[in-house]
C-alpha cells in the first residue's frame, strides 16, 4: 500500500456530525411514542380511577388484598377484606376496581 491510500482511508467523514445529530433527532420521538406517551396516557387512567373510588366499591390493591370500601376520607381508605377485618389502604396503592363479576372494570 502507498502511503496516499492509507491516508485517503483514514480521511474523516465530514457529515458525520450532522448524521449523528439526525439519528439523535429521529430517536427521541421514536423513544417519546413508544415509551413515555403510553406512560403517560396510563397513569392519567389510573389517576381518574383512584379519584373515582368511593364507598361501596370492591377494589383491588397493588399488593394483592381484595376488598370493599368502607370509609373513604383523603388519601385513606377504610377496606373491609373479610367478615370482621378491616385494613386502611393509602389511595393511591388501589390497582383496579372490580364489577359485580368480580372482574376489573373497563374505563
Amino acid at each position: 500500500m502507498t502511503p496516499l491510500t492509507l491516508l485517503m482511508q483514514a480521511a474523516p467523514d465530514q457529515n458525520f456530525g450532522l448524521r449523528m445529530m439526525l439519528n439523535f433527532a429521529l430517536i427521541i420521538p421514536i423513544f417519546y411514542f413508544l415509551l413515555i406517551r403510553p406512560q403517560m396516557k396510563e397513569r392519567k387512567r389510573h389517576d381518574a380511577m383512584v379519584e373515582g373510588v368511593k364507598k361501596g366499591d370492591e377494589i383491588v390493591t397493588t399488593g394483592g388484598i381484595i376488598g370493599k370500601i368502607i370509609h373513604a376520607d383523603g388519601n385513606r381508605l377504610t377496606v373491609r377484606t373479610g367478615e370482621d377485618t378491616r385494613i386502611t389502604v393509602d389511595r393511591g396503592r388501589v390497582a383496579a376496581t372490580l364489577d359485580v363479576k368480580g372482574e376489573p372494570k373497563e374505563e
